[in-house]
């Protein structure tokens, strides 16, 4: 498609400095910030425009090119607003504690969070390294250009005034508010209970939907055809997640191509440079303790600890909030101890919370230097800060190396785990953890036999299943064996002798393949029959019969199994409970036999059941119960409306999708693929990328929906990365907030 400046200004206009704009700027805001930048500062930061440009390829996909890594901080995030509209403004906004003196009271709970984030990204930001300092107050100027510039897209009141420190409290790591609140339900039931998911800003989530995470291959120069490793970056979350492919080149000093997710310069980044590449995917880790202190009863707000009477430390924190045409305050105490925050007081105890990551301010700067290692030791130097304290990371190279760490912040426990929702008794520093389990003690993995490593939310026990990582007599805080349906279907995949190109992958990466159905398929048909069923029943279980076991487009079968599975399953509405395997699988998943559990069905009369039944509730909802996949199952994205092949991770399938319903009954895709990125590690760089809903939220833009049918198919488009092929393809340049 050629985008004309005139098309693109529809959703991205530059224009020149309004007279409020500034006001704006040099003006005091209503909002006291503890540390002020001079008006020299903002105009610097306004002048930025003129080190960087920005160059749009195939399919709107944003090259910034820029002088310096301040200006390069501030292109993204003007993008991250010209693409995603006020989204990482506002997220900013609620960064600095002032979304309640923006939008009033209701907002005030998370300013109080906020403002203990802000004031430790404060104290610490002096400690970071200038280059990160540069991408923070970077990006905030293009935050500020940008709402000087659109203040029309932003309510009454947007302040223009973000500073550095406001970035950096985006990556300060806070409490687990779900565990928080488990464990205060627990001890303390609430009269209502609360079922509501918690999201920790700074993770993909406290709580997860069965299908979020990710997949991740790499292979060694052994098992593919040009002999250079190749690495698949495959993450599932729902498409408003705001994975957003870019690419960020300052001459000499960084040249970074991947995926910045939409709210900030540095959340969860995977891509490549010029020498080596990484993607991350979910793990599963008690990353905290809650600890019951005894109560000094001769000390008022004190605890014994050590033999001693020890002090909390009160602290106040007060909020602005819009009050109609005004403005008012609200001031609360917090008590923390050095331990960590408290969280409840009550029958002689204080109970704290100790979590990884209190304290930690450095994710952006470990981030920012693996994308600039050259070689695995620099980069496993970078993974050393562990500031970045979870997920798996799955690792090539132009050296043709292969590597895997279960990453993890771990605390190394004096006692033994406890569950969520126990409070361990702490008397002294002896009953406490106050380290991490070493990183070179994580389970890792290098330059396996049969060159190739894999994870998709599992354990790291079958990372290859040639050298299985054995840790019984580890950490015992380690998580323990688990092998999901999709982790041994990609296993059949990627765990052979054969070679692969780059092409290859991307087409393995697209099976349609179920591997439920190969697992419990032959006892439900046995039952069926063997229950002598007529007219649909009979015709129906003739057809699963016949079915190739695929979630393809044109797979007619599937639609029926997943209907079934789901009946039987015990999944019901709206609470959406499932029975425990015991209750499903005659046979459930083992350690001992991990790449052929679970299988057969626990109950073959309720598989019958369910299967006449389902039957009938396919027809009834989608007009007959041998409907093709692809009739139902849609990508639907401005006019693109396409079938499309893929499903849930309960079904076996690898190509991951959920849907939601839509008024006309059928299926639209709104979580799991979607962004998917292969890189092969030549002398240069060659890949293949494709972002299923588009560089762009704005439904006018020509880059919301122009590669929503590609994906569909299961297309990629090749990456531009070289100064020659962004050239050859650029569709539009531009400097970001230009004065005209």
């Amino acid at each position: 498609m050629k985008v004309t400046m005139k098309m693109f200004r529809k959703v991205a206009y530059s224009g020149s400095l309004s007279a409020a704009g500034i006001v704006c700027l040099l003006a005091p805001g209503i909002f006291a910030q503890e540390t002020k930048t001079t008006v020299a500062d903002r105009i610097q930061g306004r002048e930025l425009w003129r080190q960087v440009e920005i160059v749009r390829t195939e399919h709107g996909v944003p090259h910034i090119r820029a002088q310096n890594l301040r200006a390069a901080g501030y292109a993204l995030s003007w993008l991250q607003s010209e693409d995603y509209g006020t989204l990482t403004a506002m997220r900013l906004l609620g960064a600095s504690g002032r979304s309640a003196w923006l939008y009033g009271h209701d907002k005030i709970e998370s300013d109080f969070a906020a403002l203990r984030d802000r004031e430790m990204a404060i104290q610490k930001y002096h400690l970071l390294d200038q280059e990160t300092r540069d991408i923070y107050e970077g990006f905030a100027d293009g935050i500020n250009r940008y709402v000087e510039l659109h203040s029309g897209e932003f309510p009454a009141h947007m302040p223009s005034d973000f500073t550095g420190y406001d970035v950096a409290a985006l990556d300060i790591i806070g409490p687990p508010t779900a565990k928080i609140r488990a464990f205060l339900n627990k001890i303390n039931p609430p009269t209502k209970p609360d079922r509501q998911p918690v999201v920790n800003s700074n993770n993909e989530g406290d709580e997860r939907e069965p299908d979020d995470g990710s997949n991740a291959w790499a292979f060694a120069p052994s098992r593919t055809k040009s002999g250079k490793a190749i690495l698949l970056r495959n993450p599932h979350l729902t498409w408003t997640a705001g994975y957003y492919e870019a690419h960020m080149t300052v001459p000499g000093v960084v040249d970074f191509y991947g995926d910045f997710r939409i709210g900030g310069p540095f959340d969860v980044i995977g891509g490549f440079n010029r020498n080596l590449g990484w993607s991350t995917t979910n793990n599963h880790q008690d990353l905290d303790e809650i600890y019951a202190l005894d109560v000094d009863p001769a000390a008022v707000d004190h605890y014994l600890f050590d033999g001693a009477s020890l002090p909390l430390k009160r602290e106040l924190q007060t909020v602005t909030f819009r009050n109609g045409e005004g403005l008012s305050t609200e001031t609360r105490e917090t008590w923390v101890s050095p331990l960590g925050p408290v969280i409840y007081r009550a029958g002689g105890k204080i109970y704290i919370i100790k979590f990884a990551g209190d304290g930690e301010f450095r994710a952006g700067e470990q981030f920012l230097h693996m994308m600039r290692a050259t070689t695995l030791a620099e980069w496993k130097d970078a993974m050393r800060m562990r500031a970045r304290v979870t997920s798996n990371f799955t690792y090539a190279d132009k050296a043709g190396n292969i590597f895997f760490v279960w990453n993890a912040s771990l605390p190394l426990l004096p006692h033994p785990p406890s569950d969520d929702l126990t409070a361990v008794a702490a008397h002294g520093t002896r009953d406490v953890w106050t380290r991490y389990v070493p990183f070179d003690s994580l389970p890792q993995v290098l330059n396996p036999p049969g060159g190739y490593v894999h994870n998709e939310n599992n354990s790291p026990h079958f990372t290859n299943v040639r050298t299985p990582i054995d840790l019984k007599d580890a950490y015992p805080n380690f998580e323990k064996p688990a092998l999901s349906l999709r982790s041994q279907l990609a296993i059949e995949l990627v765990g052979g002798d054969n070679k692969l190109s780059l092409e290859d992958v991307v087409q393995l990466k697209h099976s349609y393949r179920m591997l439920l159905p190969d697992r419990v398929k032959p006892d439900l048909i046995a039952a069926v029959k063997a229950s002598n069923p007529t007219g649909d029943v009979a015709s129906a279980i003739a057809l699963l019969e016949k079915w190739n076991n695929t979630a393809a487009p044109d797979s007619k079968g599937a639609a029926l199994f997943e209907v079934w599975w789901t009946h039987y399953s015990g999944i019901r509405p709206p609470e959406r409970t499932i029975l425990p395997d015991e209750k499903r699988y005659a046979r459930v998943w083992s350690a001992s036999d991990p790449l052929k559990t679970p299988s057969d069905l626990t109950d073959k009369q309720r598989a019958v059941e369910s299967f006449t039944w389902a039957v009938a509730e396919t027809a009834r909802r989608f007009g007959s119960w041998d409907v093709a996949w692809g009739d139902i199952h849609r990508v639907r994205r401005g006019k693109v409306d396409v079938p499309v092949g893929g499903c849930g991770n309960d079904l076996g399938c690898f190509r991951i999708l959920t849907f939601a319903r839509d008024a006309d009954g059928k299926l639209s895709a709104n979580s799991g693929d979607g962004w998917i990125l292969a890189i092969e590690f030549a002398d240069t760089p060659r890949a293949y990328s494709v972002l299923a809903y588009g560089e762009s939220r704005r439904p006018e833009s020509p880059w919301f929906s122009d590669q929503a049918e590609m994906f569909a198919k299961g297309e990629l488009k090749k990456v531009a990365f070289t100064e020659t092929d962004v050239n050859s393809q650029a569709l539009l340049r531009y400097r970001p907030g230009e004065i005209k």
